[in-house]
C-alpha cells in the first residue's frame, strides 16, 4: 500500500519540491511531480532548470517522448501516462487519481490557510482509506 508523508506549513511549494526532488534524484529514485494547473507546472518547469547552479534535475513533462528514460517526470494532469510509480509528489490541492499505484506519495502543503484546509481534507480521506500516513511539519526540530 502507498505511503503517504505529509509534509506542512511550507513557505514556498516550487523551491521546497526542488530540494525533495534532489535528495530522490541523488537516491535513484524515480519522481512525479503533479502541478496544481499549467501555470504552476511552467514555474516548477523553470525552477526545476535553475534551482541549483552547480547540479541538474533531469526532467520532461509527462507525455514527452523521452519520459520513460527521464527520472523526474512534472505534469498537471491526473490521466497522463506516467512512466514511473516509485515516488509521486503532489503540489496540488487535490487527490490525484492514481495514489494507490505509487510506492510512496509525499503531499506538499503549504502555509496558505486555503492550501492546508484542502490537505486536512485529503488527510482524513487518505486517513480513511487506510493508507499509513506521517506528518512532518516544516520549520520545528
Amino acid at each position: 500500500m502507498t505511503r503517504i508523508d505529509f509534509h506542512t506549513n511550507v513557505p514556498d511549494k516550487i523551491a521546497y519540491a526542488c530540494r525533495l526532488v534532489r535528495k530522490a534524484y541523488a537516491a535513484n529514485n524515480r519522481v512525479v511531480l503533479m502541478a496544481e494547473d499549467e501555470v504552476q507546472l511552467a514555474e516548477l518547469n523553470a525552477a526545476m532548470w535553475t534551482f541549483s547552479a552547480t547540479g541538474f534535475l533531469p526532467h520532461v513533462l509527462a507525455g514527452d517522448a523521452l519520459a520513460p528514460h527521464t527520472p523526474i517526470i512534472l505534469t498537471d494532469n491526473d490521466e497522463a501516462e506516467l512512466p514511473h510509480k516509485e515516488l509521486l509528489v503532489n503540489l496540488s490541492r487535490r487527490a490525484p487519481s492514481g495514489v494507490a499505484q505509487f510506492e510512496r506519495m509525499i503531499e506538499v502543503i503549504s502555509s496558505d490557510e486555503d492550501d492546508a484546509a484542502a490537505g486536512r481534507k485529503r488527510y482524513v480521506a487518505y486517513k480513511q482509506q487506510d493508507y499509513p500516513l506521517t506528518h512532518f511539519v516544516t520549520g520545528k526540530s
